[in-house]
């Protein structure tokens, strides 16, 4: 006899990036025309947050994760649950690569000091363990790596916890601090980013994408459990879908069949046809190759009956691990607003991208099932459904 799902409700989100710290300040600057790239959270200090002796033990990447669960268990509220009943499941493509750097340099040196906190601070695990460790939490602590998928597996695998029953919370999310110089040369010389410094999601003249950093934590809850304390849910995981291309390790499949397949299995998992679909966050990084293959992928899915369609990545820079769960956040903030953010970075579409209403400024709606959609390195797809509380 197949099981019956459990629904599972978001109840409270956290987020920085370049464009702000928290979720209010992160949506007002949606709209600023970013500086050049990379995308950086300027002047950021841990300490409001988390004190010094603290931070000091800890990389970026794991500052950042514990800031926006911080903001994202404020507004859930107390958890009130076993703690055992409590799973983490924090991502990140890179994880913390200003400590590998530091430790690299300080053993070069003839009279290396290395910190006895520097291998734990670069492990990309740190941030889930981090959470876990603070707030007590002994369930499953796990970390995606999946590269710029990574964000959104976390969403996935912290519903899939809760759905099979061993869990009744899923703290989850992505955070990313690896915008620095040998990453931007890395990327460079693979060609992906932008010689600009501008990211151009879906314009004729994209030329590559930016790097950006930050975090984002969704408190996840089984529905039962979130009204037994009375917490307010904020939205629903309705599904979602993960899936391979087994193509190339940085180019998407030409014609995107694997993350059609992933779009499509997110939909079936969620018990919905294209025509329920309100909007859609893409990927959108601003490459060549990603850019077309999403476009036509939307295109074959929904055909002239497309919803509404844009990638924040011209305002927040690529996250790598962390865009996908900076995205779903967003998109729970859409919800609450009833309104789109804009694809900034658009001046002129495509005419070969067959995308019929990308959102060019923020603009009322009334919000419905989305999909979120990430796709990475290696030939990772994962799509997420979100829909408002009901």
């Amino acid at each position: 006899m197949a099981m019956t799902k459990r629904r599972v409700v978001v109840t409270g989100v956290g987020a920085l990036a370049a464009p702000g710290i928290g979720m209010d300040d992160l949506w007002k600057g949606l709209t600023d025309q970013p500086g050049p790239a990379p995308r950086l959270i300027v002047d950021f200090d841990p300490e409001p947050w988390i004190p010094k002796r603290e931070s000091r033990r800890l990389d970026r990447f794991t500052q950042f994760a514990l800031v926006a669960a911080d903001e994202a268990f404020a507004q859930s509220g107390d958890l009130e649950i076993d703690p055992n009943r409590v799973a983490v499941s924090m991502a990140t493509g890179i994880g913390g690569l200003e400590s590998l750097e530091a430790l690299v340099h300080e053993s070069d040196l003839d009279e290396p000091r290395v910190s006895p906190f520097q291998i734990p601070m670069m492990m990309a695990n740190a941030a889930a363990a981090a959470i876990s460790i603070k707030y007590g939490f002994g369930g499953q602590v796990s970390t995606p790596v999946v590269a710029c998928a990574a964000g959104s597996q976390s969403i996935v695998d912290g519903l899939r916890q809760i759905q099979w029953g061993y869990a009744d919370v899923a703290v989850v999310g992505g955070t990313e601090a690896a915008a620095r110089h040998a990453a931007r040369e890395g990327f460079k010389a693979a060609r992906a980013l932008s010689p600009t410094g501008y990211a151009r999601p879906f314009d004729i003249d994209r030329d590559g994408f930016v790097m950006g950093e930050g975090a984002a934590v969704l408190v996840l809850e089984a529905i039962e459990v979130a009204e037994a304390r009375g917490a307010t849910p904020i939205a629903e995981i309705l599904g979602g879908a993960s899936t391979a291309d087994a193509h190339h390790i940085t180019a998407p499949h030409p014609e995107g069949a694997g993350a059609e397949r992933a779009m499509r299995l997110a939909l079936e998992d969620s018990g919905l046809v294209p025509g329920d679909i309100a909007y859609i966050n893409a990927h959108g990084t601003g490459t060549e190759l990603n850019d077309k293959t999403e476009g036509a992928v939307i295109q074959r899915i929904f055909g002239d009956d497309q919803p509404a369609v844009s990638s924040i990545k011209g305002s927040t820079g690529h996250g790598l691990g962390a865009s996908g769960s900076i995205e779903a956040a967003v998109v729970v903030e859409a919800m609450r607003r009833a309104e789109l953010p804009a694809n900034i970075g658009l001046t002129n579409q495509d005419p070969e991208i067959p995308l019929f209403d990308i959102v060019r400024e923020v603009r009322p709606w009334t919000p419905g099932p989305t999909l979120s959609n990430s796709f990475g390195f290696g030939g990772h797809n994962t799509v997420v459904a979100i829909a408002p509380p009901s």
